[in-house]
């Protein structure tokens, strides 16, 4: 069976911007490089990897589409676009014309649409496709032959292939167009498409499992009870546009015409010109051996060529979690608009019962990994008090534990097994202050341990590490000032 690879351009773009963002790529005209040249190679990759038969790379048009007139906030979540990425869509656009690769898009529609739609009419011609993105809502277009392409989470072993098999152990479900109906209930919060209140994806999945639609959730509220009943009801136009706006159109006016999309062999002379312009003089050895002489002496070096940067290692470029698109910590006269907790859909609970807290130990228990922090009455390990515990799963949503002398014991108790499960990984920040205030509580944290502190120290041990200036710089995230929980100064009360 013939293999077809559909590229969403964007979604690509902005992860390769983002993973150089501390140390970005210039050419010898300062032109910001970095999306241009990891998009470009991991092209190259795969053409290698892969050798598919046919190939093309969908972009989002300029101005609105049609999710736009359905709901004007769509997206409005977002920031302006980064200059430097506005600015590296053409050198890719002229790189793909040299390399005889066809751009695809489509005016009114987004890349999602355009490549859902040729999806389904090319598996229904009979070839093997895979969609190459990083970007869950994909998962509705899954079929036995079309699936989703992107690099396996952490980075580690390479490809990750995606089809029906990963979608039922994942979401439960058989057939992946339920897909939608779970985005309808949990909301998503990068294109600003919001959840129903108290609906995270777990339980959008129970749902979707149990009714199968929102259509028959909703004619079917009478068999829920509580507060989630209640929610349900209120929000059932809110549900029905979500689900709206999260179904990729599979009736894009765009005929699939495998011909157009064969792989040819590139026009050397014109990919030799742009990777000069652009000062790629490794693709431009490899394309022409001994050519380097005569290109621009202005790619960076790599970091055994230059003491004087430090270079960044690409992250996890096509993890599940979404990067934001949005543009990094600026300059005190170009500060950018950072999310913050009243702009950003959350659920976050406060665990105040025996019920809920054994609920939530059920929740770590079954996770692979988990991040925590401790609050305390101060940084004297020994001298100090646990005051409160937090957990994650997953994003938006989180737990938050209070503790104090009378409940301190039951809580250590119903939450020991689970971090002591070496099965479990643990994430935290400055995460050693952590595991030695729960080691003076009575509890040994077991399973890999992993601490952003430390792991920004290794991608850039020049900048701070702090975990309100990583928020921003990788999540265009502000958090809430510690002052405004506590005050500050003489009037500066404790966490508990």
């Amino acid at each position: 069976m013939e293999k077809v690879f559909l590229v969403d351009a964007y979604a690509l773009i902005f992860r390769f911007y983002y993973a150089f963002i501390g140390r970005p790529m210039r050419n010898a005209a300062g032109v910001n490089t970095s999306a241009v040249f990891g998009f470009v190679k991991f092209l190259k990759d795969l053409i290698l990897r892969e050798r598919p038969h046919y190939l093309g790379v969908a972009f989002d048009p300029s101005g609105g589409n049609f999710r736009h007139e359905l709901y004007a906030d769509y997206k409005a979540n977002r920031s302006e676009t980064p200059e430097d990425i506005v600015a590296s869509v053409p050198y890719i656009k002229q790189v793909l014309e040299a390399m005889r690769i066809p751009v695809l898009e489509i005016p009114g529609y987004e890349a999602d649409d355009v490549i859902g739609t040729l999806s389904q009419k090319a598996a229904a011609a009979g070839y093997e496709v895979f969609m190459v993105t990083p970007d869950k809502d994909y998962g509705q277009l899954i079929r036995p032959a079309v699936r989703i392409y992107k690099q396996r989470k952490g980075g580690a072993d390479g490809i990750e292939i995606i089809g029906c098999e990963q979608i039922r152990e994942h979401y439960g479900i058989d057939d992946p167009c339920r897909v939608i109906d779970v985005l309808a209930l949990w909301g998503d919060a990068s294109d600003n498409i919001p959840g129903v209140q108290g609906i995270g994806e777990k339980s959008a999945i129970k749902l979707v499992c149990q009714f199968g639609t929102v259509e028959n959730l909703l004619a079917h509220t009478e068999l829920l009870s509580g507060k989630q009943r209640v929610n349900i009801e209120a929000a059932r136009d809110q549900i029905m546009l979500a689900k709206r706006l999260a179904t990729i159109r599979l009736d894009v006016p765009v005929e699939f015409e495998p011909e157009k999309l064969r792989l040819e062999a590139p026009d050397t002379e014109r990919l030799a010109e742009a990777y000069r312009e652009l000062g790629f003089r490794s693709f431009l050895v490899e394309l022409r051996p001994g050519a380097a002489e005569t290109a621009e002496k202005s790619e960076p070096a790599s970091p055994q060529q230059s003491k004087s940067k430090t270079a960044v290692p690409a992250r996890d470029l096509f993890s599940a979690q979404e990067t934001p698109a949005v543009p990094a910590e600026g300059s005190l006269f170009d500060a950018p608009a950072y999310q913050t907790i009243d702009t950003v859909p959350h659920v976050y609970h406060t665990v105040t019962d025996e019920k809920a807290l054994r609920e939530l130990a059920g929740r770590l228990e079954a996770s692979s990994e988990f991040c925590f922090d401790t609050e305390t009455t101060g940084f004297d390990v020994f001298g100090d008090r646990l005051v409160g515990l937090s957990f994650a799963v997953e994003p938006f949503e989180a737990w938050y534990v209070p503790c104090d002398p009378a409940n301190l014991g039951q809580v250590l108790s119903i939450l020991r097994p689970v971090f002591e499960n070496e099965r479990i990984a643990k994430i935290g920040q400055n995460v050693k202050f952590d595991l030695m205030m729960l080691r003076s509580a009575g509890i040994d944290v077991r399973g890999t341990l992993y601490d952003t502190m430390i792991v920004h120290y290794l991608l850039d041990p020049e900048s701070r590490h702090g975990m309100d200036h990583l928020a921003r710089i990788c999540l265009n995230y502000s958090p809430v000032p510690i002052e405004e929980l506590i005050g500050k100064g003489a009037r500066q009360i404790t966490m508990d």
